[in-house]
């Protein structure tokens, strides 16, 4: 699966939330990916390679881990 697209998706979710605070972005950003992403597109964010995720996306995929 290419997680480019992923990637970019969850970067731009955690970007347009992030005038919130960090804390509430990376809450919110998590919610949104439980929320509306499917399975597979859940297991493609996580097996990704997380170094182009920004800090508050990176946070909200662990917190997908958990």
């Amino acid at each position: 699966m290419d997680t480019a697209p992923l990637i970019h998706m969850a970067n731009q979710i955690a970007r347009n939330l992030a005038a919130q605070g960090e804390a509430a972005a990376i809450e919110q950003t998590a919610q949104h990916l439980i929320a509306f992403w499917d399975p597979r597109m859940k297991a493609g964010i996580l097996a990704a390679d997380p170094t182009p995720l920004s800090p508050i996306a990176r946070a909200a995929v662990e917190r997908l881990r958990g």
